[in-house]
């Protein structure tokens, strides 16, 4: 590629929060043009990545590696709180997937948020735990050279996901020098991470590894132990460069998952305990890629492969023994599957009829063989039978269009058209969930951006998205767990979804340079959701819901007092409601309502740096009528640092700085506790971590 990673503090253009170049994802880099006219002077470390294509709304970004590196962060998946507005949070042991906020929505694992590292897909379709899971602890952040983003549903290179945003990890190809980092901390915490990349024939070879051990502060140990390797190859071809990608990743942990409020008020466990002691997993992700991309003066060609063997065995315990009061309640769920795919795109840019046009054409292709994903009773992580257990293939394919023209010097339009089609076979070992189904959805979008004027642009988007639902839940018939092989006719019915899920969203934004140095962006938005339909991994029966809308307000601001300071105050406030008639109510549990962050980053003041960072996460319903609530919580983490010289530096981090007693997540459902006669409705949550203090040492070479 060539190209230095962008960096966001020297790019004069506003935006949400912290600002991208005037371009669109080409993993290619090194496509200029004069013809289009943006907020003046911009300035961008590197080379430009794309044709004549700007940004087309307030609230996409880029970050590189020297805005990542001094945010303190307790856990991996917190790279993504760099996306304004975005909260990230866990329910259990830290080798599973976090749990996602955003744009009113309790994401999940990832239903409506897409990820992706270096072009490779991270939410996993029809998976054991639900749907869009998407675990980023296989990520070494130190290898991050950037992470793009942008919400809503209006870019037709974005699709399965991708409805409330999607976020895209790039790692270097190349570093400036070779780096060794340990880190030690409380709870047994222990982390070492070595690196480097020095040339090999023509091209240029990288390799990482990291290596992870962390008890946490739960009575019953995490004792998690993780292993990460990256190797890439990075080569001249053809009049273009090619890089490939293996990647390997193994974790295991027990795990503390949410816990009853009621068993802690009655003393039977503390604030930091368990009631399962065998709860957690053990999972695997290995990745071999390959991107290739070329350029040209007004076209350019980009190109990517992947392959993946991924593995997840998880077992939890979330209603102790309300099923079973003798075994109790815990389950496995596994997902054992192969993934290939990839994706081609071509751009060019040019005058037609005295306007200047952009042109993006694209195509996509994913195949999962699932070999096996099940949901199994278990006792002590010994499974007692099987709720249901399915081999999957799951095939998806896009072709996607865009045309960005600019019509005047201050009005531009980005015109663009996806069309995606699934197909899906299920094998179930209950022959009425087995079969197969196909279905197809057009996604158009429009944007217009009007500016600038007086260092200020406007944008007005619209557009359509979706997301899929789990294949099993397209061909069910039958509640799994009701089935009995000796009398299959007993089985209670279930009702089957569709398998794609329309979306609709708008939105109005402004980005402004209102003062020097300082950028704000505000975004009014809405999105509609046809049916909130999921596949419940926890049930293994499809759990259909209602239609829904979603529409908020973001504001995001952006200073740089001094060179090498880095201000950003970031504020969300949504609005989520179901919009059919229902007696229940129509909030929307889990659905996030107001978020903040203030952060502070010195990257270099007389050998000195570090972070302050303040996060606000509001208050939330936990049932549809709003009786019960989540309560809101604020975390501070910090960073101090210093540079004994250009080689060596330490660094401290101290994690919810003011020891905090707030929970990272809360429910409320029925469960059943040992002694209890019935089921008891109760708030279920899993605390943040207390004060916690890490030290890092980092020789660079």
């Amino acid at each position: 590629m060539g190209a230095q990673p962008l960096t966001r503090r020297r790019v004069r253009h506003p935006l949400a929060g912290l600002l991208m170049t005037a371009v669109t994802p080409l993993w290619a880099g090194g496509l200029q043009t004069d013809d289009a006219q943006t907020l003046e002077p911009i300035q961008v470390e590197g080379e430009a990545e794309s044709v004549g294509q700007e940004l087309i709304s307030a609230n996409q970004g880029v970050v590189t590696a020297e805005q990542i590196e001094n945010r303190p962060r307790l856990r991996t998946g917190e790279l993504l709180e760099i996306v304004p507005g975005l909260i990230v949070t866990q329910h259990s042991g830290d080798g599973k997937a976090n749990q996602y906020f955003l744009r009113g929505f309790n994401l999940d694992h990832g239903t409506d948020f897409r990820t992706s590292v270096d072009g490779m897909p991270v939410n996993m379709p029809t998976h054991g735990h639900g749907q869009g899971y998407s675990d980023l602890n296989f990520v070494i952040p130190e290898l991050v050279s950037r992470i793009r983003y942008k919400k809503g549903p209006y870019f037709a290179e974005e699709g399965d996901f991708a409805s409330a945003g999607a976020a895209q990890l790039e790692y270097f190809r190349r570093l400036e020098h070779a780096e060794v980092s340990l880190q030690v901390g409380e709870y047994g915490y222990r982390r070492l991470v070595a690196m480097n990349s020095g040339p090999l024939g023509r091209g240029e070879l990288l390799y990482a590894v990291e290596g992870g051990l962390n008890d946490g502060p739960w009575d019953v140990p995490e004792d998690l132990r993780r292993l990460s390797g990256v190797l890439r190859y990075t080569h001249p071809l053809a009049g273009g460069e090619l890089s490939v990608t293996g990647m390997g990743y193994d974790s295991r942990w027990d795990s503390t998952d949410q816990i009853p409020r009621r068993a802690v008020a009655q003393g039977l466990i503390g604030r930091y305990g368990s009631l399962d002691d065998s709860d957690g997993g053990d999972t695997h992700r290995y990745s071999l890629s390959a991107q290739w991309s070329k350029s040209g003066e007004q076209s350019g060609w980009r190109a990517s492969a992947y392959w993946i063997d991924y593995q997840m065995s998880l077992y939890s315990n979330f209603t102790f023994r309300l099923d079973d009061p003798v075994n109790g309640d815990q389950f496995e769920q596994l997902d054992d599957r192969r993934i290939a795919g990839g994706d081609v795109e071509y751009e060019r840019h040019g005058e037609f009829a005295g306007l200047h046009m952009h042109h993006r054409l694209g195509a996509q292709l994913r195949y999962d063989d699932i070999g096996t994903v099940g949901l199994y009773h278990t006792t002590e992580r010994r499974r007692l039978s099987t709720t249901r257990e399915d081999a999957v293939e799951e095939l998806g394919t896009a072709l996607y269009y865009s045309n960005q023209t600019r019509w005047t010097s201050w009005l531009r339009s980005v015109a663009g058209v996806r069309a995606d089609f699934f197909s899906f076979d299920v094998n179930s070992n209950v022959p009425a969930n087995s079969g197969s189904a196909d279905d197809s959805i057009v996604s158009p979008k429009l944007s217009l951006i009007f500016g600038p004027w007086a260092e200020t642009q406007i944008f007005v988007n619209g557009g359509y998205g979706f997301h899929s639902n789990d294949a099993r839940g397209t061909t069910i018939s039958v509640d799994p767990a009701s089935y009995d092989p000796q009398n299959p006719g007993s089985a209670e019915p279930a009702e089957r979804v569709d398998a794609l899920v329309r979306t609709k969203g708008y939105e109005i934004g402004s980005s402004t340079q209102w003062l020097d140095g300082v950028q704000t962006s505000l975004t009014l938005w809405q999105l509609d959701i046809d049916s909130e339909l999921l596949f419940v991994g926890d049930a293994g029966i499809t759990e259909p819901s209602r239609p829904s809308r979603r529409r908020g307000i973001e504001l995001a601001n952006y200073w740089t007092p001094l060179p090498g300071v880095i201000v950003d105050v970031d504020a969300a406030w949504s609005r989520a409601r179901f919009t059919d008639n229902d007696p229940a109510g129509d909030f929307i549990p889990g659905a996030i309502e107001r978020t903040a962050s203030v952060g502070v980053v010195v990257q270099d003041w007389r050998r000195w740096f570090g972070g302050l960072r303040l996060r606000y996460f509001g208050g939330r319903p936990l049932i549809e009528d709003d009786s019960v609530r989540a309560t809101a919580s604020t975390l501070v983490n910090g960073r101090v640092g210093y540079a004994w010289s250009e080689h060596l530096r330490v660094a401290v981090d101290v994690l919810n700085l003011f020891d905090r007693e707030v929970d990272d997540i809360a429910y409320d459902y029925a469960s059943q506790l040992a002694g209890e006669s019935g089921p008891v409705e109760d708030v279920h949550f899993h605390p943040a971590e207390p004060r916690t203090v890490r030290v890092q040492l980092t020789a660079r070479f």
